[in-house]
């Protein structure tokens, strides 16, 4: 049998997501620099989105049951007047109120996100991988159907308010695994009485890694060795890599 190209590469490689590229896509851009035999990554990132992706390379895959069950931080800027299905840029405008008439106040938006920390319940979108009967939300979204989801529960650690204009708020975000946060946005544009959808998203951290150490695709492929940017199984955070016979290992 022919053996499967690529090295043997163990480690993790933080990388900073482009916009306009899927979370998969951006992974094997980056496995085909290293010439990794085997990739994975520990979240998706929307297409739009760009920030920390945690991608892990050979018995670095290890790491991602601790990975998925990670809070996150983001940062993110939220547009008003306008609600999409997606909740995001991408979706197609289903509600929307009067220009004139937005007018958000930091103050107001303040008094807003008070009531959003801590623990809260977050209805999931439609348009998300989440399954119904074996088949993921978003398709059924796509046939015009629209099913009961039960609120899930989440945590916001903490919710900055880091901008704020009339029409046009930046936050920063840290909240526990299963957050939407292009649902926060479309509850906060709700509850000021506006209408909010989100119009950038960038992940700042995932568990112990921040985006300060990740590198961009382009300076990636500038490396003479790229895979010296890995982060070697031996220095990664402890606690990362569970105890024997816990296994979460990538396809």
């Amino acid at each position: 049998m022919a053996s499967r190209r690529g090295q043997l590469l163990d480690g993790v490689l933080l990388l900073d997501k482009p916009a306009g590229l899927s979370s998969n896509q951006a992974l094997q851009r980056a496995k085909r620099i290293l010439d990794a035999r085997k990739a994975g990554h520990t979240g998706t990132l929307d297409p739009f989105a760009t920030g920390l992706l945690v991608c892990c390379l050979g018995r670095a895959t290890k790491i991602a049951a601790t990975m998925f069950e990670a809070d996150k931080e983001y940062e993110a800027t939220l547009s008003f007047g306008e609600e999409t299905d997606s909740g995001d840029l991408t979706g197609v405008v289903v509600a929307q109120v009067e220009p004139d008439s937005v007018n958000v106040q930091a103050a107001a938006l303040e008094a807003v996100l008070a009531g959003f920390r801590g623990p809260v319940e977050q209805v999931p979108p439609m348009i998300s991988a989440l399954k119904r009967d074996g088949k993921p939300l978003y398709e059924y979204a796509r046939q015009g159907v629209v099913l009961e989801r039960a609120p899930r529960r989440i945590t916001i650690h903490a919710l900055e308010l880091l901008s704020c204009s009339k029409t046009q708020a930046r936050i920063r975000v840290h909240c526990s695994k299963g957050t939407y946060v292009r649902t926060l946005a479309q509850d906060i544009g709700r509850r000021l009485g506006c209408l909010a959808h989100l119009s950038a998203l960038r992940r700042t951290r995932v568990g112990p890694f921040a985006i300060e150490q990740a590198v961009t695709l382009d300076a990636l492929q500038a490396l003479a060795q790229p895979a010296s940017i890995l982060i070697p199984l031996d220095a990664l955070p402890a606690g990362l890599i569970p105890a024997p016979g816990v296994k979460r290992e990538f396809e």
